[in-house]
């Protein structure tokens, strides 16, 4: 038996290893933003600690890093025009009606993961823009996504595009924009599984559609209509012990379909605006939405999820659980941070600088929001992220407050890099990739490399 429990323990390990080999999408494999632990992952950096090199990368675009071997993968789009800087933190009047006039560049870029050099860049289009963004929005948001033999690139206004690890363009399809609500602009990423590629383009000219498209010619397979209006989340595959379905936030109502596009479950009872993307894990699936103009509490929920469901699992008012709902919480949901999964607790970093903590199986309160920073108010758009037993949380400002994670809060270190953040990181291979508005890093425990 001890032999046995030996053996059972390596191949774990070598389990987790693999699955932190590669970070292939938003908030990597499974969608949790977690580390592997015990790999040597850095819980300390600043400008000039534990950077392994820093690079400065060109135009604008807070699409998160993905990393297969030896690649790291990024999009922006660079204007030859002046650019209004993004401004922080949660405000009105961040509406852009009227797009630039100015020549804009869509690209795609690939770094070496060891050095940080540039290996190839790659422009996909080039022209004015055609629709406007918010202030604090990019034409760049959607994290692109990868199988290790080709990266699958989406631009919500145009068009998606699969591209060759070398950075050929393999297939293309391409679209008109659609008008976004109050023009803020598009930001939900694709997602793969096994020989297609999901996309779900939520807008205001009723034309809404989630839509399947083969990983190998780009010829579509699939597409249905959606009665909602602009939304933001990522959609996400979820393998369960009964079938395979794809989930997806919305304000009139969030779904499950399955592979073939055909609708499972729905229910009404979210947000008037969805943000964050949904995860699951021991036969739980956790979703939820805050928009902060929301003045109703009941309008910030967070959902737990069996599968199983079909048709109408809508709640009643007051209503908690039902067969198929788990747990509900009222006013528990952050507006653009993706929640956390860690260790049996369920995280929720509040962009206005508050942490808060459930009992991820049954909903109970742990500890109640908690300001983040104790001098004051800070912004947060990144999701957390867990390793090693500790919460990371990065600031719009570039700092990284570390908590002890489990049911005391408990803050540990703050980590600055002092330039503005708003792309979640990827974690391979006992190191941070982090891309700031002006540089990507490689963080690890490690000396600087100039570059």
């Amino acid at each position: 038996m001890k032999k046995l429990a030996f053996l059972l323990s390596i191949w774990a390990s070598i389990a987790v290893a693999n699955a932190q080999a590669n970070w292939p999408q938003f908030r990597g494999e499974g969608s949790f933003g977690r580390g592997a632990g015990g790999t040597g992952l850095p819980d300390t950096w600043d400008e000039n600690t534990n950077i392994a090199w820093k690079v400065p990368v060109p135009g604008l675009g807070w699409s998160s890093p993905i990393v297969w071997e030896n690649q790291i993968f990024f999009t922006t789009v660079v204007s030859d025009g002046e650019v209004e800087p993004p401004k922080k933190g949660l405000y009105f009047g961040g509406d852009r009606p009227e797009p630039s006039n100015a020549q804009h560049h869509w690209k795609v870029l690939s770094y070496d993961f060891e050095s940080g050099a540039l290996l190839w860049e790659k422009e996909l289009k080039s022209g004015a823009p055609a629709s406007a963004v918010h202030v604090k929005n990019t034409y760049a948001s959607e994290t692109a996504v990868t199988d290790g033999k080709h990266v699958y690139v989406y631009f919500g206004y145009q068009g998606l595009y699969c591209l060759d690890m070398a950075g050929s363009v393999v297939w293309q399809k391409n679209w008109d924009p659609y008008k976004t609500r109050f023009g803020w602009g598009t930001s939900s990423s694709p997602v793969l599984h096994g020989d297609a590629v999901y996309i779900v383009n939520d807008n205001m000219e009723d034309k809404s559609y989630i839509a399947a498209f083969s990983k190998s010619n780009g010829k579509e397979i699939w597409r249905r209509t959606r009665d909602e209006p602009s939304n933001f989340s990522t959609p996400f595959i979820w393998e369960n012990d009964q079938r395979t379905e794809i989930i997806t936030t919305g304000v009139t109502k969030t779904r499950s379909y399955d592979l073939s596009g055909k609708l499972l479950w729905e229910f009404e009872g979210m947000s008037t605006i969805c943000i964050p993307t949904p995860f699951a894990e021991d036969g739980l699936l956790y979703l939820g939405a805050g928009y902060v103009g929301d003045r109703l509490r009941i309008n910030k929920p967070v959902y737990a999820i069996r599968a199983g469901a079909s048709g109408d699992i809508s709640l009643e008012k007051g209503e908690r659980s039902s067969d198929y709902i788990v747990w509900r919480e009222t006013d528990s949901s952050s507006y653009n941070p993706s929640h956390l999964l860690y260790k049996k607790r369920f995280y929720v970093l509040w962009d206005f600088g508050f942490l808060s903590c459930r009992d991820a199986v049954t909903g109970a309160e742990i500890y109640e929001k908690q300001r983040v920073n104790p001098r004051g108010r800070v912004a947060f758009t990144v999701s957390p992220w867990a390793y090693d037993d500790k919460i990371f949380c990065l600031s719009e400002d570039g700092d990284t407050y570390v908590f002890q994670a489990g049911n005391d809060f408990k803050l540990l270190k703050v980590n600055p890099l002092n330039e503005m953040c708003m792309a979640s990181p990827a974690i391979v291979r006992g190191s941070l990739i982090i891309r700031s508005d002006k540089h990507l890093y490689r963080i690890k425990n490690h000396s600087l490399k100039e570059l």
